[in-house]
């Protein structure tokens, strides 16, 4: 079966993260001690890889003994290679720094990546207009660490829709979480004091007009409202969860 030869076009390429320094050496090969190899699947062996403007091959053995290696170069983060240039197309796709460093411009897929962020967007933005000012108080306290008691229902409700456009992802994650109610709590029980740290936050304890003992020890590299919320939900972890909600 014949392979689909690749389609000859102009191409162009980008430094990731919307880096755009005046100018960016791309290394067109190894060195002795730490050549650039490719696995060719067709030979079954490592081929060393180096880019020459005057050779046809990108492969070292294939390659005859006038080698002129010239930089590649990334002006302002970009660089456009003509369809006349297939040698240097092919050399940045098998390139060990492709993807991880740059990568080709590819109109549709960036349509597809930014129609799936838009339509993100628009979800986070419809979910956080129907919360209920007890979910929306909830948000709050666990995605962002914020005290709703401290602001208008207005101000609290424009916040988490600045939020939700911000970061959709997340605000739905948070949204859609079934133990959303009791993070928010556990947060209003160190807020009111109901539950204090000791031992730089090794341990949790009891502040109540009934209750002063020890209610937990945090294991070591644990995140300390994680492990409560673990206990929350054991037998043991029920009974005084109820107690504690009686005072909120």
């Amino acid at each position: 079966m014949k392979k689909n030869k690749p389609v000859l076009k102009d191409r162009s390429y980008r430094l990731l993260n919307n880096a755009a320094p005046l100018s960016t050496y791309i290394s067109p090969g190894g060195n002795p001690r730490q050549p650039m190899l490719h696995f060719d699947e067709v030979k079954g062996e490592n081929r060393e890889l180096r880019y020459s403007a005057n050779q046809k091959s990108i492969y070292v053995d294939e390659q005859d003994g006038h080698v002129v290696v010239e930089p590649i170069i990334f002006e302002d983060g970009m660089l456009t290679v003509s369809k006349t240039n297939p040698a240097l197309q092919k050399f940045l796709h098998l390139h060990k720094l492709n993807g991880r460093k740059f990568e080709e411009i590819n109109l549709e897929r960036d349509a597809k990546k930014e129609m799936a962020n838009l339509n993100a967007e628009v979800d986070a933005l419809i979910e956080c207009r129907g919360l209920s000012i007890e979910q929306a108080e909830n948000v709050a306290r666990v995605m962002y660490g914020i005290d709703p008691t401290t602001l208008t229902t207005a101000e609290l409700r424009r916040d988490l829709l600045i939020k939700a456009r911000q970061d959709p992802g997340r605000f739905l994650d948070i949204v859609n979480d079934p133990q959303l109610k009791l993070q928010s709590n556990i947060q209003r029980f160190f807020d009111g004091g109901l539950l204090t740290y000791r031992r730089n936050k090794s341990e949790v304890w009891f502040n109540t007009a009934s209750s002063k003992k020890k209610m937990l020890t945090v294991p070591f590299g644990d995140e300390p409202l994680s492990t409560c919320e673990a206990y929350f939900i054991t037998d043991d972890g029920v009974e005084a969860l109820q107690m504690l909600e009686s005072y909120l």
